[in-house]
């Protein structure tokens, strides 16, 4: 079925609000991704389905380019407005979009736009409305177990953060700064660096970013974004053969030092990271940002023993 033959589109009654001239209420205001605000008024009150028309999280495997909407809302310029007609369920409409192959249907360089005449050309499968619905209660389904495995994960993370106060927290063990923690180097390579596909992990901003052909380190180490559009950095922990992109902190410890231990505790000041760091577009931390952090030194013993905990949890939320 096209879009244009099974839906309403109300795109004609968007209304845009800047946000200067805004007044905040209680009905949400949708743009092409969401909610962007909450206002006094609405303009929709019905069971809607939000498409992005610019600005989308076009050609995403894991965000969604639609949304359904219920009730009072107000909708900007940038998300159409598709109601189904008889025969078509919202749900069903709304999951036949979420992550539709626009390919070659949008335009546009550096803000890529899903016109009202292409949008119209979109077709989702013709299903009876019972099919529909069975198909919709599936889907339901799995997102419902995903939801609870995430909140599975969640509970382990939190499990580990409360052995830790429990082992650690206000026990007068020494605290000692960055720089007599860490050895603190960069990765080698440019983001950008011609390389041939190997064996061996390429990290960037701590994540994998694809296996290459070759190393520049065999160790045991923490990775710490050095740099993020967000301000949003994250920690990883790997043992073996790596590269990592010439932006990403790269850290020994300087002792004979538990690394899960230390990967928590850096875990654990990601968001005052978040608030330090630097730069406009892009944030950035710096040495001098990151040398003032302090780490408690527990006995040896003590870090092995919380090793061996984080280790049995890790392999619980693999599981």
């Amino acid at each position: 079925m096209k879009l244009e033959d099974c839906c309403e589109i109300l795109d004609s009654q968007r209304v845009p609000i800047t946000g200067s001239d805004r007044t905040s209420g209680d009905y949400p205001y949708y743009g092409a991704n969401g909610i962007q605000d909450y206002v006094d008024d609405f303009i929709f009150d019905d069971e809607l389905v939000l498409l992005a028309e610019d600005g989308g999280n076009f050609g995403s495997k894991t965000r969604p380019i639609a949304y359904r909407v219920s009730g009072k809302c107000w909708v900007n310029n940038h998300a159409h407005v598709l109601k189904p007609k008889a025969g078509l369920d919202v749900d069903y409409l709304c999951y036949s979009l979420m992550f539709y192959d626009v390919g070659g249907m949008v335009n546009g360089a550096t803000r890529q736009k899903l016109t009202q005449a292409a949008m119209r050309q979109m077709i989702i499968p013709k299903r009876s409305l019972d099919e529909q619905i069975e198909i919709v209660n599936i889907i339901k389904k799995v997102q419902g177990v995903i939801a609870s495995r995430k909140e599975e994960l969640e509970q382990l993370d939190l499990l580990i953060k409360a052995r830790f106060v429990e082992m650690f927290y206000e026990k007068g063990y020494p605290v000692l700064k960055w720089n007599d923690v860490f050895i603190t180097t960069t990765g080698k390579l440019d983001s950008n660096a011609s390389v041939e596909k190997g064996a061996y992990p390429f990290f960037t901003c701590s994540k994998e970013l694809l296996r290459i052909d070759t190393y520049a380190f065999d160790q045991e180490a923490l990775l710490l974004a050095g740099n993020n559009a967000a301000g949003k950095y994250d920690v990883k922990y790997y043992a073996g053969k790596f590269n990592a992109y010439q932006r990403t902190y790269v850290l020994s410890l300087k002792e004979n030092w538990s690394y899960r231990l230390f990967q928590y505790q850096l875990e654990d000041k990601l968001e005052y990271l978040q608030q330090q760091s630097l730069g406009g577009l892009t944030k950035y931390l710096t040495l001098k940002i990151l040398g003032e952090l302090e780490f408690v030194i527990p006995p040896e013993e003590l870090q092995s023993e919380f090793e061996i905990f984080v280790t049995q949890v890790t392999k619980s939320k693999v599981v």
